[in-house]
């Protein structure tokens, strides 16, 4: 049977794609695990908190949603080593996941991304909430260089209201905050794929 089915597959068939299933609300089975927020050790040499409130369509924080992000190291390398999930104290990983709290917040212990191929540096980010039919996507950007934010090809295709909802907010102790819209007004810019 196996090999008819291959065989199907393998001819000039052409299948349509299933619709994905509705996110959560399991996030423990299989994505919680320890320090999973710490894409660093926190207060490790050039360590900083990205953080921010995820909000719903109403302007509510959303308490069960669930952020991802990845980057590049300082220096602008994309890390390829394996063990993200296990993390050891002192090894950059360039991933990370933060559930929200009852107040919609989430938070990540990490570094400032370096520029990758002289781009822009950012954070890409996924968002997996209830009620969503698949995961968004979308970038939080670094708001200290303003020559590499207008060159970057997707924030120059950008409203300038639509680029501030893809830039975070420095804070005075150096740290990033940068809030998630769902929807509504100030709706943040989600990539599609």
């Amino acid at each position: 049977m196996a090999r008819t089915l291959r065989s199907e597959l393998q001819g000039s068939r052409q299948f349509e794609t299933t619709p994905g299933q509705t996110i959560g609300p399991f996030y423990a089975f299989g994505t919680i695990y320890p320090k999973m927020h710490e894409v660093v050790f926190p207060h490790s040499p050039g360590a900083i908190v990205l953080g921010g409130v995820v909000y719903d369509g109403a302007g509510a924080p959303i308490p069960d949603a669930l952020v991802e992000i990845w980057s590049a190291d300082a220096e602008g390398r994309i890390p390829r080593g394996r063990g993200s999930r296990r993390r050891d104290g002192h090894t950059f990983t360039g991933f990370g996941r933060s559930a929200t709290t009852d107040e919609g917040r989430y938070e990540f212990w990490t570094i400032e991304p370096g520029s990758v191929d002289g781009e822009a540096p950012f954070y890409a980010v996924a968002v997996f909430a209830r009620g969503l039919p698949d995961k968004l996507m979308t970038r939080i950007y670094l708001p200290d260089d303003q020559e590499k934010l207008d060159a970057d090809p997707l924030l120059s295709s950008l409203t300038p209201e639509e680029r501030a909802t893809l830039i975070a907010t420095r804070l005075p102790n150096g740290y990033l905050r940068h809030d998630i819209r769902l929807q509504g007004e100030n709706e943040t810019v989600f990539l599609e794929f």
